[in-house]
This record gives C-alpha cells, structure tokens and sequence, in this order.
C-alpha cells in the first residue's frame, strides 16, 4: 500500500499514479478489444433476422404442443442404440486410457523423456477434438451407423479419463508403495498391491462420470449420421415435424437424468 507524505501528516492511496494509470490503459485496451468483435459479429449479423426471432420462437413452440405421443414406439430403439454408443464408447476408452495414464504419470512411466511424451501427446489429441467432429469423420471413413458412433465417443473420452486418471496415480500415498517394495516385491506387485488399491476410487468415479457424460454426447451424434435418437432428431427437424421434434427433446431430457440419477447413486456406493 502505497504512502505519499505530505508535510507532516501521511495519505494512504491504494494505488500509485503508475499502477493506476496502467489500470487505465488495461481498461481502454480491453474496451477497444469487444468494440471491435462486436463489429465484426455485427457486421456478420442480419439484425432483422435476430429481431423477428422471439416471434418465430413462439410461433415453432406452438407449433410442437402437444408432443405426438404416438411417436415413442418409434424411439424406444434409437433411445437403446444411445445408450449403447455411451456404455461401449466409455469401455473402449477405459481400456485404452489406463495403460496411457500409467505411461503418463511420473511415477509410473518407464521413460520421462520419451514414453511420457507420447502419451501426453495421446491425451491432448483426445480431449482437443469435440465428438461430434470423430464422429463427422467416422462416418466418411466407416459409414453411417452406430459404429462410428461407439469409436467416437471412445476416441474422444480417451484423453478425458486418461488425464484424470494419470493425475490420480501421480497423488498417490508413496509410503504405500515403498512398503510394498520393502518386502522385496517384483515392479508388478508393486503396481498390483502398491497403486492400483488407492487410485480404484478414482478410477470408479471416474468411468462412471464419463459414461454419465457420453450419454449426453451421444444424444447429438445421429445428427452427423453416427447413430443414436439423433438420427430422428435430425429427420423430425429436416421434415419440420415439430410435435416429433418436442417428444425427443422430452426423451432426450428425460434419458440425461436418469443417467445423472444412476451415475451418481454408483458413484457414492463405491466412493
């Protein structure tokens, strides 16, 4: 806190003329930043559209009351295929994402300067790719359906639960382990009886936290043509269906907490 003296008495300022300058200028510097962007939005915005939207939002949520009932012998099967894609996806990502995550961690990784990289650069490429953009790139290399649905979510929570997990192994206790190694434990037993008991919480809460979040992802994928209640959102929509459109948008709503319900009851019976 800075003290200017003044003949005999003392002033308290809570800043010095420079610091308050330079708050200042980051004030100025940050509104000459969102004028500009706002002139580019602006510029590529057609405001008559924007203005006219709450009319043509009411108009489409009259349009979708009452939800056609009649439609959900039709999504009993796609609701399934979503709940598949999120279940398998989240297993093949587990089971690619341990080995990385013990090459990752410090602790646990054969070689910091060679292996380490290389499943960083293995988490980093999973999370940095959105599913939706896997799955868009599945379905020209597989084709539509499912399939490409499943390795998309894969590929993509490979890094998220990777990540995690590696970050859970690198915070275990090291006393633990060195116990084990005192009894002249071999590098298997020591990972077996030494590791792996202290990080299974996380691990649990981690697979299920994912899976909990892959059922949401996937809800979304059909409309790339990967599979899942998607495919008929995007039909219900394209054909301006739009009682069908409300029901799945129900569906889906109602898929998201159920799943939230059931992960998190898993979550605090092994946590």
């Amino acid at each position: 806190m800075p003290v200017v003296q003044l003949a005999d008495s003392k002033v308290w300022q809570r800043r010095t003329s420079r610091k308050q300058f330079a708050v200042w200028f980051g004030w100025l510097i940050g509104v000459a930043i969102f004028s500009y962007c706002w002139q580019l939005i602006s510029n590529k915005t057609i405001w008559e559209f924007v203005s006219d939207a709450p009319e043509q939002a009411a108009d489409m949520a009259s349009r979708m009351v009452p939800p056609k009932w009649s439609y959900m012998d039709t999504l009993w099967a796609p609701i399934w295929d979503t709940i598949n894609i999120a279940t398998l996806g989240t297993v093949i990502a587990i089971t690619i994402a341990v080995p990385v995550a013990f090459l990752a961690a410090r602790n646990t990784t054969p070689s910091a300067k060679f292996v380490r990289p290389v499943a960083l650069f293995i988490i980093v490429s999973s999370r940095s790719i959105n599913s939706l953009i896997w799955a868009l790139m599945l379905v020209t290399l597989i084709g539509p359906g499912v399939l490409a649905g499943v390795v998309a979510i894969g590929l993509r929570s490979i890094g998220f639960c990777a990540k995690l997990l590696y970050e859970a192994i690198e915070e275990i206790d090291a006393n633990q382990e060195e116990a084990v190694i005192a009894t002249g434990a071999s590098r298997g037993q020591q990972l077996i009886y030494g590791i792996v008991p202290q990080i299974m919480p996380a691990f649990a809460g981690i697979s299920v936290f994912r899976w909990d979040i892959n059922i949401r992802e996937s809800t979304v994928l059909g409309l790339v043509g990967a599979g899942g209640i998607g495919l008929q959102l995007d039909a219900s929509i394209s054909t301006l269906t739009w009682t069908q459109v409300s029901l799945i948008l129900l569906v889906i709503l109602a898929t998201v907490i159920v799943s939230e319900w059931v992960s998190a009851k898993i979550r605090h019976s092994i946590i």
